[in-house]
């Protein structure tokens, strides 16, 4: 009989409430990845960014120092 008790509907909605609180967990879950890497790419770009604007002030340093000899 304990077989006819879980197989109703309270067991049925027990069982849906259970998957539904999961996936919400794993909805959570992975927004909290995909913000953790866009952060991460946003650092990275920022400081492929910042390395080009010092290259670039770096050669015209050079090229005015060249210039001048």
């Amino acid at each position: 009989m304990p077989m006819l008790k879980a197989a109703g509907i309270g067991g049925s909605l027990v069982v849906i409430l259970a998957l539904i609180i999961t996936f919400l967990k794993q909805i959570i879950a992975f927004i909290g990845f995909l913000t953790f890497a866009i952060k991460i790419l946003v650092v990275i770009v920022f400081a492929a960014l910042f390395i080009g604007v010092g290259l670039m002030v770096l050669r015209s340093f050079n090229d005015r120092r060249k210039a001048k000899e």
